[in-house]
């Protein structure tokens, strides 16, 4: 079964990645309707979420950058106590407890090579994601590779500096794309 914010990403193809503070009132402002945090500590996620929500907007934090977190499934308890939509992790055991909580879970992957790439298959079986986030994102040849192999919805995130990277990533596959650049939330 399909999470309820996958058509939310689908509708709204780029999502505002919030790596500073600073950045929340523009990601706010902007139409983007799912915003990824990517910053914060234990004493401030949960009133960066609420900002969020109060904005009519969808959260999803990246549980490996919140300072004070640890690696253990609890921290998919916690997130969704603070009023987390969904998170964000390179582990797999939050991923999983993520999905038993029922939020909407990204796997991030870094393909730097083709060994990872080709090990992506035993990750997604190893946590089954809703969607998996794939960085660098402006590898379009490899963002259409694992959007059909895996048969799971592709974000493509990282280094995406122009509307044209964009364009590209979508053209391959991806079912939206993440950037930080608070330039291209209104694209």
């Amino acid at each position: 079964m399909s999470h309820a914010l996958l058509p939310v990403l689908e509708r709204n193809p780029v999502v505002a990645s919030v790596k500073d503070v600073s950045l929340l009132p523009a990601a706010l402002s902007s139409p983007c309707e799912v915003l990824f945090l990517l910053c914060g500590d234990v004493c401030s996620i949960g009133q960066l979420i609420g900002q969020i929500h109060s904005a009519g907007k969808f959260a999803v934090v990246h549980a490996d950058l919140v300072q004070g977190l640890c690696q253990k499934d609890i921290v998919a308890d916690y997130l969704l106590q603070c009023g987390a939509d969904g998170i964000i992790s390179t582990r797999p055991n939050l991923i999983r407890r993520g999905r038993e909580l029922s939020l909407l879970t990204v796997l991030r992957v870094f393909a730097i090579d083709s060994k990872a790439v080709s090990n992506l298959s035993r990750e997604k079986n190893m946590a089954l994601p809703d969607v998996i986030e794939v960085l660098p994102g402006i590898v379009p040849r490899v963002i259409g590779r694992i959007s059909s192999s895996l048969h799971i919805p592709v974000i493509a995130g990282g280094l995406v500096e122009e509307k044209e990277d964009i364009v590209s990533a979508l053209s391959a596959g991806a079912l939206c794309v993440s950037t930080t650049n608070a330039q291209l939330w209104d694209s």
